[in-house]
């Protein structure tokens, strides 16, 4: 393909762009991996954006009024990398990209939120970026209803490739931020025809403008290497009252021998054709060498927004003291202080009223106290608002008609839910939580483990864990999900045993600052196990004493959630046959790891018979039962190892030998 037309029509945007291309090159070749095609075909959509579209400040990475702009095809990370150097983020040295995809450096292989400033979202799992999108902009939607526009008022740009579009969770983000006509959200479609295997129609003919266009939003059609094009469909797209899909037409590895074939999507090293590519783009400098021309005004382009955000900081100046407090306080991820007395009271409560409350329900009650509380809070649910209590009446819902409020019917859609959760979550001033049943962790599973690797508060909350939902059966009855969940590193889950410990696992949720929270709750009514108030949150060292043996103690009993009432039972059985008995509750296993050696030995000391409880597969307990000072022999476990039946639930428990008579007969056999 002959650039001279490009090149010659817009010289000044043609050299910016080249930078782009030719540092991409340049670090691909340098690490011997990576994927170059996408940097070089969407370098002229960038750089028009960044130019002449895109607010920010690269000295104010973290300015809360920004745009934001997320890479969702993030196998083209050195687009990123390339267009934070250019503009002179301070992290984003040359050096950095030199040492693309090596140890140590920022410039991971995807591009990984938390190593630089400008990097809004770890994507590469495609879909998740374009479904994090959907979220950035409800949260700046929430926000500007919650603080007004001279605080709150920008927009979401997102590139995304056919393989996000591909995904399945893609379908859900569209149809949400279509539903919610999400005018503040731009996504650039980089229309390149190229997948990993060859064209796009080996696998898939979709019609995608038609798509959007069904799904309520505005589309715009134009040739992705044409600046003019590019600005004038970024202007239309910004005064749309729904959220606008550019697709833009581009050529995949612009200018090298790869152009337009699958070869173009990865890892471009030949040297020969890489000299041939910087000839054609007119590029004659030596590798990762920017004249200084050019890079001057790529960080004029970065500098530019300096004089907004300081009139943006001027209008916060002028509101009031405790708005300008708050405005920080959430964006911080600092809890009110009343958070915490406010738990303390509602234990009282329950510690006095003692109800037998399923744990869901618990979790309602806690919320009803908790959400007037955290303003920043938004909840939902997707498609089961009813079954996991996660409405409170202060709320109010979230809508075109209502952007202040804060509870979000996700429809049947629990990966974008997730996905969206966490785009909030990573905007910043909103703390998110979205339920779902637990068995459906497995549709929600990749955004829940990005919150994790990403170190992001999200809550996800799980109800109906365990045979204990009865009879809709083994398709809705989880037994692998708790291991799940616990085996991913950076996640607090919490299986609560009743009304106290639920809002001590809420209080610890709410507060964390770079962990996300799982809570796993059930559907059947728990009696109250904590029968004496204690100011302390006792869920945050993650197991602790709940009855301690009477005499010599011979057997602990370990149990979690709607199990701790069972272990209680079978403690009674066996204390009166004269066998001392300890229950722990543990509802945490992360937190209880993260207790000091000390702690850990006086929960669960050498010596007795130790037994776990957990109407769920012992994958993930072994730790606890022949570990830390346990023995194998001396080890037993009462739980699930097949999948459930459908069945009213105290007949599954029954049937399926999670009984106190089990756990008291399991406890014998090993003494």
């Amino acid at each position: 393909m002959d650039l001279t037309p490009l090149r010659t029509a817009n010289p000044d945007h043609w050299a910016k762009a080249a930078a782009i291309r030719a540092l991409t090159l340049d670090a691909v070749a340098a690490a011997n991996s990576g994927h170059s095609g996408m940097p070089m075909g969407m370098a002229d959509v960038a750089t028009v954006l960044f130019e002449k579209h895109l607010k920010f400040d690269a000295s104010a990475p973290n300015w809360p009024d920004r745009d934001r702009f997320i890479l969702s095809a993030g196998h083209g990370s050195m687009l990123l990398y390339a267009l934070l150097h250019l503009t002179g983020y301070a992290d984003m040295t040359l050096e950095q990209i030199k040492n693309f995809r090596q140890w140590g450096a920022i410039t991971a292989g995807h591009p990984e939120y938390g190593h630089a400033g400008g990097i809004e979202t770890t994507t590469g799992p495609l879909g998740q970026g374009i479904s994090n999108a959907v979220g950035f902009a409800m949260a700046e939607e929430i926000l500007r209803a919650r603080f007004g526009k001279k605080v709150m008022d920008h927009h979401t740009y997102c590139i995304a490739g056919d393989g996000c579009l591909m995904e399945g969770v893609s379908q859900e983000a569209i149809t949400l931020a279509g539903r919610h006509q999400l005018s503040r959200l731009i996504v650039l479609w980089d229309n390149n025809n190229i997948t990993i295997d060859g064209p796009v129609t080996l696998s898939d003919t979709t019609d995608q403008p038609a798509r959007f266009k069904a799904a309520g939003w505005a589309v715009i059609e134009i040739d992705g290497h044409d600046p003019d094009a590019i600005d004038a469909a970024l202007t239309k797209a910004k005064k749309q009252s729904k959220p606008t899909m550019i697709a833009c037409k581009t050529h995949i590895a612009l200018g090298h021998a790869a152009q337009d074939t699958s070869k173009g999507h990865g890892a471009l090293t030949d040297a020969a054709q890489l000299q041939a590519a910087k000839e054609a783009y007119g590029w004659k400098y030596g590798p990762f060498e920017v004249p200084s021309d050019v890079k001057g005004q790529w960080e004029a382009i970065g500098s530019r927004g300096a004089g907004t955000r300081a009139d943006w900081e001027a209008r916060v100046a002028t509101l009031s003291g405790a708005k300008q407090k708050e405005l920080t306080r959430v964006f911080a991820r600092e809890v009110p202080k009343k958070l915490a007395s406010t738990v303390r009271a509602f234990k009282k409560q329950m510690t006095d009223t003692a109800p037998k409350l399923a744990t869901r329900a618990a979790s309602e009650k806690a919320l009803e106290v908790l959400n007037p509380v955290l303003p920043e809070t938004v909840g939902g649910s997707a498609d089961l608002t009813g079954s996991n209590n996660t409405k409170t009446g202060d709320l109010g819902v979230f809508d075109t008609n209502n952007r202040s409020g804060r509870y979000v019917y996700w429809g049947i859609r629990e990966h974008g839910m997730a996905a969206a959760m966490n785009g909030m979550a990573l905007h910043g001033g909103i703390r998110p939580y979205g339920g779902t049943f637990m068995c459906f962790t497995d549709y929600a599973r990749p955004a829940m483990r990005l919150a994790a690797l990403m170190k992001i508060p999200t809550v996800f909350v799980m109800t109906h864990d365990s045979i204990g939902l009865g009879e809709d059966g083994p398709t809705h009855q989880p037994v692998e999900h708790l291991a799940i969940s616990r085996a991913t590193p950076n996640t607090m889950v919490f299986r609560p045993a009743d009304a106290v410990e639920t809002a001590e696992a809420w209080e610890l949720a709410f507060s964390s600052t770079q962990t996300p929270s799982v809570l796993s709750l059930t559907r059947q009514g728990l009696p109250t196990v904590r029968t004496e108030h204690k100011t302390k949150n006792l869920t945050a060292q993650g197991a602790y004493v709940l009855a301690e043996a009477t005499g010599k103690r011979q057997v602990i009993l370990i149990a979690t959630g709607s199990e701790v009432s069972v272990a209680l039972a079978a403690r009674e059985a066996l204390q009166a046959q004269g066998i001392g008995t300890r229950v722990v509750s543990m509802p945490c296993m992360e937190l209880f790891a993260q207790q000091d050696e000390g702690y850990r030995r006086r929960i669960l000391p050498p010596g007795p018979v130790r037994v776990g409880v957990e109407a769920a597969v012992q994958q993930g307990w072994d730790r606890w039962l022949n570990g830390e000072r346990g023995k194998a022999n001396k080890a037993g476990f009462v739980g699930m190892n097949d999948f459930g039946a459908s069945a009213p639930a105290n007949v599954l428990f029954e049937k399926f030998g999670i009984t106190a008579q089990a756990v008291a007969e399991t406890a014998k056999s090993l003494l």
